[in-house]
C-alpha cells in the first residue's frame, strides 16, 4: 500500500481506517490517515507506526519526509525501527541488567551483549488498540497497549496510552502517559527516521542542526554511556549553533568510530520540564522544510542512520543507504536504571509517567 496524498486539508476530520495487512497469525492491521493544518500522516495499528508524515516545501509541493514500508510485511521482516513507538525502555540498559529496590532484573538481550528499545519483541511490534478522534481543529488518535508483568524481562503491568494529535497549525504532538502495578522502568519515545528533502531522496548530510544542549554522553564501544556527561565544546557533538550534520560526521572523533556515526544522547541544558520547551531545529536548505521539536524530556538521542545498508527499499520505491535519514529521540538518559546520577526512569504505583513532545514544521 503505497503512501499516497490525504483529503482532509483543514483537520477537525475523523481520521480515515483502512486495512493495511494481516499478521501471520491472521491478526489485522490498520491504517489511519490524518490531516490537519497542512501535514499529512498515515499511522500504522502495529508498533504505532508513522508510515508516512507529509508537508509541504516552500513552494508548497508535499513529500513524505518520513521513512518507512509499503507492507507489513516488510515491517515484520526487519524494520530498524521505522516510525515506532519505542517501550518499554528507549535506548540502551547495559547488559540488559538493574536493580531496583534490591531486586535484580533481567530483560531481553538483542543489541550484542546490552538490551535495547525494550528487547526482541517491544513496543514497535506490538498491535496496538487505537481510538480515533476530534476535538475541535484538532484530530489523532489514542494508542493503547497493555504489557504485562514480564513481558521482555520488565517487572510490573505497565498500561500505556500514547495520544497523536494533528494540530490546527500543522504541529504533530505526542502524549505519553503510563500507570504500573509495581515499580518498573519506563522510557517511551518515538523512532522516526527524517529527511527533509523527501524519504529516498539521498543523504541528510547537508542538513542544518541545532541542538539546546551544552553537553552530551561519550559511550563505550557498545553505545552504552560511560559515565557523567562530557561538553559538547571543542568536539562535533556541538550543535549550539546550527551547524551543518556532515561537519560533524566527517570528524575525526574516537566516538564517531563507536557508531559509525553518531549516535549519542544529548543532555537538554532545560533538564525535565513541565511543559515542552524547545530543545531542537532541523533544516533542509533545499527545500526549506524546517521541523522544530520540544519537549518535557530531559534527553534527546540523534542518530545519523548510521546502519542503513542499502538492503531496504522504501515507500518511494528507492533503497535507504548509510545517512539517508536521522531520528531525533526525546527521551530520558541511555543505560539510566544503572547511573543513580541520571534523572530517574523509575515508575511506581500511584504515579502516572507522562511525556510530551511537539513537532512543529515551516518553511
Amino acid at each position: 500500500m503505497r503512501a499516497g496524498p490525504l483529503s482532509c486539508e483543514k483537520g477537525g476530520e475523523q481520521p480515515v481506517k483502512e486495512l493495511f495487512g494481516k499478521l501471520a497469525d491472521g491478526t489485522e492491521v490498520h491504517s489511519w490517515s490524518l490531516a490537519g493544518g497542512g501535514t499529512r500522516m498515515k499511522v500504522l495499528s502495529y508498533g504505532g507506526v508513522v508510515q508516512s508524515l507529509e508537508v509541504p516545501d516552500r513552494r508548497g509541493r508535499y513529500a513524505n519526509i518520513s521513512l518507512g514500508f509499503d507492507t507489513i510485511e516488510d515491517y515484520v521482516a526487519g524494520s530498524p525501527y521505522f516510525g515506532a513507538l519505542i517501550g518499554r525502555y528507549g535506548n540502551r540498559i547495559g547488559e540488559g541488567r538493574f536493580t531496583l529496590d534490591g531486586e535484580a532484573h533481567q530483560v531481553d538481550v538483542n543489541d550484542g551483549g546490552n538490551s535495547l528499545h525494550g528487547g526482541a519483541k517491544g513496543f514497535d511490534q506490538r498491535v496496538w488498540d487505537v481510538e480515533p478522534f476530534t476535538k475541535g481543529s484538532d484530530v489523532g488518535l489514542h494508542l493503547h497497549h497493555t504489557s504485562v508483568d514480564g513481558e521482555m524481562g520488565y517487572p510490573g503491568t505497565l498500561k500505556v496510552t500514547v495520544t497523536y494529535t494533528l494540530t490546527k497549525h500543522g504541529d504533530w504532538r505526542i502524549d505519553y502517559a503510563a500507570t504500573t502495578d509495581k515499580a518498573t522502568v519506563v522510557n517511551l519515545t518515538s523512532h522516526v527516521y527524517w529527511n527533509l528533502a523527501g524519504e529516498g531522496s539521498g543523504t541528510i548530510e547537508n542538513h542544518e542542526l541545532k541542538i539546546a544542549a551544552s553537553r552530551y554522553t561519550p559511550v563505550d564501544p557498545g553505545l552504552i554511556p560511560t559515565g557523567e556527561p562530557a561538553p559538547v565544546a571543542g568536539t562535533p557533538f556541538d550543535f549550539l549553533r546550527t551547524r551543518r550534520i556532515g561537519e560533524a560526521l566527517r570528524a575525526a572523533h574516537p566516538q564517531l568510530l563507536h557508531a559509525k556515526g553518531i549516535d549519542h544522547n544529548w543532555v537538554l541544558d532545560k533538564g525535565v520540564s513541565p511543559r515542552p520547551e524547545w530543545c531542537a531545529t532541523l533544516k533542509d536548505p533545499s527545500s526549506g522544510r524546517t521541523l522544530r521539536m520540544a519537549t518535557t524530556e530531559p534527553g534527546l538521542q540523534f542518530y545519523s542512520g548510521n546502519f542503513l545498508d542499502g538492503t531496504l527499499v522504501g515507500t518511494g520505491g528507492n533503497i535507504y543507504r548509510q545517512g539517508d535519514a536521522l531520528c531525533l529521540e526525546t527521551q530520558h538518559f541511555p543505560d539510566s536504571p544503572n547511573k543513580p546520577s541520571y534523572p530517574s526512569t523509575v515508575l511506581r504505583p500511584g504515579q502516572t509517567y507522562r511525556s510530551t513532545t511537539v513537532h512543529s514544521f515551516s518553511v
